[in-house]
């Protein structure tokens, strides 16, 4: 008898071991994300334009957020840019300005005292020969001044279509789309295109909207991209638009914890752009947003 019960003993073991095998397969992570209904093209413009309408109420002041009084600045604001934040390029254009205020002047400056101007804006060596290259293309190709065609504009040194449409939009009033990383995350969470390539994309989102749209649409997105459908923690619980979005619950979902999330004038900060132009404070005849809320 006892040595049966010997033999029985390791049998006891067994349900031991199929409790970590459950646990496995029940991954309750994946079994949260609901597959997306499948759209006719006709739903996806009807919802990317109800979307564009619904951030043009939330953002009704949206604009370029880097400061600039002339074509020349933006070009150069939009190049310098690339891998930092607005903020940081609106605290060093205007020492850049200052010294060199014309294409003539900054085509004709010494690298040196360039790169030690633009070095808080990152990779400030390649930054100083692009806008000194693209000074003296302006004065030497023409005449100093900032062409208002795409064709000319791409032909500048470090000008690609982004920074072309960023000009051509904000500083000519001819529509484009705007690519830039925050546009490119947010349309293909709304599943408004699945492409990945900015060419293609800028095709897609195109041919969803009317041209005269382009610009605002742009600054809607791109707003929306910086304050609330953040890249790592996107604030679905706070986010205006979550009844259209297809991504909703890849971020907190929690209000109260969602609104901790939100970045610039919607978390009560003070936004990107130092010195907003008057006249779009009061834009619309609606209240104005805190000085620098954008």
């Amino acid at each position: 008898m006892k040595k049966a019960a010997a033999k029985k003993a390791p049998a006891k073991k067994a349900p031991v071991k199929k409790v970590p095998v459950k646990k496995a397969a029940a991954p309750a992570k994946k079994v949260a994300v609901k597959p997306v209904k499948a759209e006719s093209p006709t739903a996806l413009v009807r919802r990317a334009r109800r979307i564009n309408r619904e951030l043009a109420e939330v953002y009704p002041y949206a604009h370029p957020e880097l400061d600039f009084e002339n074509p020349f600045q933006l070009v150069v604001a939009t190049v310098l840019s690339a891998q930092t934040t607005d903020l940081r390029v609106n605290q060093t254009t205007p020492g850049l300005f200052a010294k060199y205020p014309t294409p003539e002047d900054l085509a004709a400056a010494n690298p040196e005292e360039v790169e030690e101007i633009l070095r808080p804006t990152g990779f400030f060596r390649a930054k100083t020969k692009s806008v000194i290259g693209l000074s003296k293309a302006l004065v030497e190709q023409f005449g100093g001044e900032v062409p208002g065609r795409l064709e000319d504009l791409v032909k500048l040194p470090g000008v690609g279509r982004k920074t072309a449409f960023v000009v051509l939009g904000n500083a000519f009033g001819r529509p484009g789309i705007t690519v830039d990383t925050h546009f490119q995350r947010l349309v293909r969470r709304w599943q408004w295109t699945a492409e990945t390539d900015p060419d293609k994309i800028e095709a897609a989102i195109g041919a969803l909207f009317p041209k005269s749209d382009w610009t605002d649409l742009s600054h809607h997105v791109i707003w929306h991209g910086r304050r609330i459908c953040h890249a790592r923690k996107p604030a679905c619980g706070a986010c205006p638009i979550a009844p259209l979005c297809p991504a909703y619950g890849e971020g907190e979902t929690d209000p109260e914890k969602a609104t901790k999330l939100l970045k610039y004038e919607k978390g009560g900060f003070p936004g990107q752009r130092l010195n907003p132009p008057q006249a779009y404070l009061d834009a619309g005849g609606k209240a104005a947003p805190p000085l620098g809320a954008g």
